[in-house]
């Protein structure tokens, strides 16, 4: 039995880890945690968010810039992160509507498909 989603692994090109560790810091509101020792010599590093880790690495692969692989945010005020995303000149792109929710999609600045939802209650 599944117990729970430990993290989720993000993958950036190569060379781009520590803007990307930025990104999800500065602008998503991330927290950087602490790796093991043992993964010192990688390039990239570990956030937490509302209690779950995101985990960031480069690798050699543009492809994610078309795969329809994603992780998706719940978050508060929907339209607030919009604007955030929208002055970080990212593009905001509209998702098929899903009854209870508002949501929208975007790319990173790396490629990868993020979805932001907000619950209507």
């Amino acid at each position: 039995m599944i117990e729970q989603i430990h993290h989720v692994q993000l993958t950036v090109d190569k060379g781009k880890e520590e803007v990307a560790m930025a990104f999800y810091c500065d602008i998503m509101g991330f927290r950087r945690l602490k790796r093991p020792p043992s993964l010192d010599h990688i390039p990239g590093g570990w956030l937490e968010v509302a209690g779950q880790q995101v985990h960031i690495r480069g690798e050699n692969s543009n492809e994610r810039v078309v795969s329809s692989s994603h992780i998706a945010y719940q978050v508060k005020n929907l339209e607030s992160w919009k604007t955030k995303l929208r002055e970080q000149g990212l593009d905001i792109l509209g998702g098929i509507p899903i009854p209870g929710m508002k949501r929208f999609e975007f790319r990173d600045p790396f490629g990868n498909r993020v979805e932001m939802l907000e619950l209507i209650r």
